[in-house]
């Protein structure tokens, strides 16, 4: 038997050494980037659809759909490709452009029948010897049933490859347009939500609030050109035509001013506690919010008392969350009729069962954070009455419009 000397030891020992610390080093710059090519492509498709989701769920228009086109292309690797509404080209992206006036043609045959299309050469004439759209699938997009629009991708030649993902792709633009079809429809009903609310709010609270200031204008016109200021302020701010959210800070400086005016009513027989943490004053709540339930306090709670009434205002930092409580020492409300209020029953959210309200900012509350975060009421007959809600600091889609 050979003898193994040491000198040949120690090479072997050293090359393996040198592949053992350039396994090393590939292994850490995978794993700094990305352990394989299909990881990369995962990723790079997630993100070009990610991009292209955005534009899509704002509508299918030509703004957006131009938008879009060009991540929907990357995504297919076609040549060239067309979205189409029920009408008209919406936008063209990639090669072969001048075959953009005959996209409208072969959306039509989608549109009319709901199917795909696949297009060969004799759909798409063409004098140009080097163009590279030869080829195409037109796909339906469907929203509710309905098909709104088509998408077209064009290639060299026809393959059941393109085929199968034009189809794929279109049924995943159609859940973005649907996606951003109930985002909209979720806005117009929170709208509406408003707009009843408001309704509710302004005529009792304004007959009152000019009884007060007009009780003042003889005795003490000082007083009541404040009051007047006020009841100005209040106004102007809850019939302000904006956004659907406000922060914590403007509700809770438009109920001080709304309880200035209450307590020019019922004098010394309103008492006000306000405990806030500065750390949630910035959180975003939908508009409106909380001002229905101390007004419901003041209105239900303590217009019937005939002694003193209490209402205590809560703002509490809960780490992600913001917990507000509004809570009341008077006359309490049936928890049977306030359950049918926040049911959505209105004839039970309304003026007759002590619960103005609290039906439409439940309803509200739950539409924008979901159910974990509607209106918890604790009342009995005699027992006041405490209601509260919880918010997340930060929640996608919730801002406060510039």
């Amino acid at each position: 038997m050979q003898d193994f000397h040491l000198p040949t030891a120690i090479v072997v020992a050293g090359a393996f050494l040198v592949l053992h610390v350039v396994l090393w080093l590939r292994r850490r710059r995978e794993a700094r980037g990305f352990l394989s090519e299909a990881d990369r492509i995962t990723y790079e498709t997630l993100r070009t659809g990610s991009q292209a989701g955005r534009h899509l769920r704002s509508g299918l228009t030509s703004e957006h759909a131009g938008r879009a086109a060009r991540h929907l292309r990357l995504m297919l690797g076609a040549s060239g490709l067309a979205l189409c509404d029920g009408h008209q080209l919406l936008t063209w992206s990639g090669h072969g452009e001048h075959h953009s006036g005959q996209a409208v043609d072969h959306s039509r045959r989608v549109l009319d029948t709901g199917d795909v299309v696949v297009l060969d050469r004799d759909d798409l004439p063409c004098a140009d010897p080097e163009c590279d759209v030869r080829a195409g699938v037109v796909a339906p997009l469907v929203v509710e049933d309905r098909v709104v629009g088509t998408v077209a991708a064009y290639a060299e030649r026809p393959s059941a490859g393109l085929a199968r993902a034009t189809e794929q792709l279109a049924t995943w633009v159609s859940g973005q347009l649907e996606l951003g079809e109930l985002d909209r429809e979720r806005t117009r009903a929170m709208e509406a939500e408003l707009r009843s609310l408001r309704a509710q709010i302004s005529p009792h609270f304004i007959y009152n609030s000019l009884g007060a200031i007009a009780s003042f204008v003889r005795t003490d016109p000082d007083r009541a050109r404040e009051l007047l200021l006020e009841f100005a302020d209040f106004t102007r701010y809850a019939l302000r035509r904006g956004g659907a959210f406000t922060t914590l800070a403007d509700e809770l400086r438009n109920i001080e001013r709304y309880l200035v005016l209450e307590q020019a009513r019922f004098g010394e027989r309103l008492q006000v506690h306000l405990l806030v943490a500065p750390e949630v004053l910035t959180v975003a709540v939908p508009f409106l919010a909380v001002q229905p339930l101390v007004e419901n306090a003041v209105r239900h709670g303590l217009a019937a008392k005939e002694d003193v009434g209490t209402v205590t205002i809560t703002a509490t930092d809960l780490g992600d969350l913001a917990e507000i409580t509004i809570e009341d020492d008077g006359v309490g409300s049936d928890p049977e009729l306030v359950q049918r209020a926040l049911d959505g029953d209105t004839a039970a959210d309304g003026k007759d069962t002590d619960s103005v309200g609290l039906g439409n900012v439940d309803a509200r509350l739950r539409q924008v954070y979901g159910d974990d975060h509607g209106l918890v009421v604790e009342t009995a007959p005699g027992l006041g009455t405490k209601v509260s809600f919880r918010v997340p600091k930060y929640a996608p889609g919730v801002h406060v419009a510039g």
